[in-house]
């Protein structure tokens, strides 16, 4: 059986997550006091006792969701399981940090404060309101990208996130967010869900954030991945810690092939996937993708403690 550890990304924050974690197993509270002195403020206790709100804010949800992974990774560790047990490593969007975290090619120091600047810049891009993103359900992504093209009208609408076959975000300006949903509707979508987000996150209008990026990156250390990351806006695998660091770049502005990245493991021979943090909308994803992939959450002691029993 191969394994691959896949990593959540912004969505997946909750109160209190990761807790368990630390309560259980010291290594795992050590990611959570490293992540704190890194960023020089107690995350942990906004994670744990905040409100969802400030939670949610990105600069805050990103370096969290990266810190309950890191520690639900510390956790599996500490249990025997080594990094090195997976195939491949991937992440959903802020994910891929995680994931470059996981497999050694970042500090977790860094990539806190990496996903810090990465949360602010991306907040600052786009004036609140001037941007959103919606959730188009029931098209596939080449009618997507017609009905964001249509939509765009000299104004920026591109296919954000391809997660699954039944469902491709769109980002860019309100108005053509909005035209683009209407256009799904009438073209024949199931559904078409404006989303709760403070910006519009992979599309053009992120070219600020990719620059503040350009440069955060080019101060950090990055090493090789003990295991090859398959990168977001490659769907394929990847090593070279300079490659690497040009496509976190590209990653702010391109598109977030998730379901080419599954077929791509799944090509591979991968037949197990691992969810390591919090949540499982990445399970839920990945069995729309291929049913024959069996998901594994790995976000809690109890989540840890099945994995290592044979349990699904």
């Amino acid at each position: 059986m191969t394994t691959a550890f896949v990593f959540p990304g912004q969505g997946a924050q909750t109160i209190g997550m990761g807790k368990a974690l630390a309560e259980a197993y010291p290594a795992a509270q050590a990611v959570f006091d490293e992540v704190d002195a890194a960023l020089g403020e107690k995350l942990s206790a906004l994670i744990w006792e905040g409100d969802i709100e400030t939670l949610t804010l990105t600069q805050n949800a990103q370096p969290a969701l990266m810190a309950t992974s890191m520690a639900a990774m510390r956790a599996l560790e500490a249990e025997g399981v080594a990094i090195t047990e997976a195939a491949f490593v991937a992440g959903h969007s802020l994910g891929e940090y995680s994931a470059l975290a996981a497999a050694g090619a970042l500090s977790v120091g860094d990539t806190a404060r990496l996903l810090r600047t990465r949360g602010l810049a991306m907040q600052s891009a786009v004036p609140v309101g001037q941007g959103a993103m919606a959730a188009i359900l029931g098209l596939d992504l080449a009618a997507v990208r017609e009905v964001a093209a249509e939509a765009a009208q000299g104004e920026v609408c591109q296919a954000a996130n391809d997660n699954d076959p039944t469902q491709v975000v769109v980002s860019g300006t309100k108005a053509a967010v909005e035209r683009a949903a209407e256009i799904a509707k009438a073209k024949g979508a199931k559904r078409a869900v404006m989303l709760p987000v403070s910006a519009p996150f992979h599309c053009a209008l992120m070219q600020p954030a990719a620059d503040a990026m350009a440069e955060a990156l080019a101060g950090v250390e990055i090493k090789a991945p003990a295991v090859p990351l398959v990168a977001n806006v490659r769907a394929e695998a990847v090593n070279d810690p300079d490659l690497i660091r040009q496509l976190l770049v590209e990653q702010v502005t391109g598109s977030v092939r998730w379901r080419e990245s599954v077929e791509y493991m799944a090509a591979q021979g991968v037949t197990e996937i691992w969810e390591i943090g919090a949540g499982k909308a990445l399970s839920g994803m990945v069995r729309k993708i291929n049913r024959d992939i069996a998901c594994k959450p790995a976000g809690t002691p109890e989540d840890v403690q099945k994995i290592l029993a044979g349990d699904s």
